[in-house]
């Protein structure tokens, strides 16, 4: 891995910090997940999306509870 030096100021420090998950997150972490929220999804993922949209519309879901109960997990 390379490794470099950036000068950030204390307030965009303290935003870094605040979108931490856990202390032990590193800032090239909540960078990387920063930047992945920007990217464009791909074709298939938003065929995948259009898909589970129209089964959400047609009620070809289930519940958390049907599921548990389908299960035997309650």
């Amino acid at each position: 891995m390379k490794t470099t030096t950036i000068q950030i100021s204390k307030e965009l420090q303290e935003k870094l910090e605040a979108r931490k998950i856990s202390n032990r997150e590193s800032y090239e972490d909540v960078i990387a997940d920063l930047l992945e929220d920007t990217l464009e999804l791909s074709e298939e993922t938003k065929k995948h999306l259009r898909r589970s949209e129209k089964d959400i519309k047609e009620g070809k879901t289930y519940t958390l509870e049907q599921i548990k109960k389908e299960f035997r997990l309650h």
